[in-house]
């Protein structure tokens, strides 16, 4: 099949079929902004390592970790610079999954499931990459005939076995992440944290920057650097995605547009509809007339 070499084509080929997409990326792609859209996506990094913001949690995507994205999450990759980050990003219509699920075998469990305790991200061990990546190379070859049910083959026996990988992770996971917990964290962890929480529970409010300082007791300035240095993105970019998801499902259950912008904090409809169409390509009205 057909390999991408920028996330955003890989995604559009996704969403059009309706089934899957695949992408190898290096470090001279330009790295998406602060982004969220209506497919799943598994982000497997090759070499290299940054930081990697997925809704209000912050990763460090090193080589072997494997991270998988609900739709409507939002998620950022911070600029490559001059380090060599070879990566895989598979696009993943919700629906192709669901076409071939059966009640004992839920092929969306991955993305869908997560125990609270459980992040987006595993570690696979040296004998679980060569699989996965034995996959990818199996989808990437060109077939005589019958590319397309190859294909299909492929990709269904990779995603349950990375499926089977993710459940057998989830208890140990659990108990690393307790053990975590308990530990002493950075002044600069836990005051981000606290901001993120906040953000996501107050999305129709008020979250500008001095709004936000005044409430955490905290310089403007200085909620900005510390922001910025833990997450790799700006407040408003992360409240302006974090609006935008929240406008996506409200929209998806019937929601005007003038409601939506009201309900996720747009005092400006103008500027509801100028975000909204940058981020998801498609104006709201129009997207609503695709999901209901």
């Amino acid at each position: 099949m057909h390999i991408y070499h920028t996330c955003k084509s890989a995604i559009q080929s996704c969403l059009d079929t309706k089934t899957f997409a695949i992408a190898r990326l290096y470090n001279d792609e330009k790295t998406m902004s602060i982004h969220i859209h209506d497919c799943y996506e598994i982000y497997f990094s090759i070499s290299g390592g940054k930081q990697f913001l997925i809704d209000n949690r912050v990763y460090e995507f090193m080589p072997g970790d494997i991270f998988f994205i609900n739709q409507y999450e939002s998620h950022y990759l911070p600029e490559i610079d001059r380090m060599t980050h070879e990566r895989i990003v598979l696009s993943i219509h919700p629906e192709y999954l669901k076409r071939f699920s059966t009640p004992q075998t839920d092929l969306s469990h991955c993305f869908t499931e997560r125990e609270a305790a459980f992040g987006h991200r595993i570690k696979l061990s040296g004998e679980e990459k060569k699989r996965f990546m034995y996959y990818i190379h199996r989808l990437t070859e060109e077939q005589d005939f019958g590319q397309d049910i190859l294909d299909q083959v492929i990709f269904l026996e990779l995603m349950t076995y990375l499926n089977g990988i993710f459940l057998s992770r989830c208890v140990r996971q659990a108990d690393q992440q307790q053990k975590d917990i308990n530990r002493p964290v950075k002044a600069h962890h836990a005051q981000i944290d606290d901001i993120l929480s906040y953000v996501n529970q107050h999305l129709a409010d008020d979250l500008s920057i001095p709004v936000l300082a005044s409430h955490f007791y905290l310089s403007g300035s200085y909620l900005c650097r510390i922001f910025k240095e833990e997450t790799g993105t700006t407040i408003n970019r992360y409240v302006t995605a974090k609006r935008i998801s929240r406008a996506k499902a409200l929209l998806t259950e019937g929601h005007s547009v003038t409601e939506t912008a009201g309900m996720c904090g747009f005092g400006d409809y103008s500027n509801f509809l100028k975000s909204f169409t940058k981020i998801v390509g498609v104006s709201p009205k129009k997207y609503a007339s695709y999901v209901q």
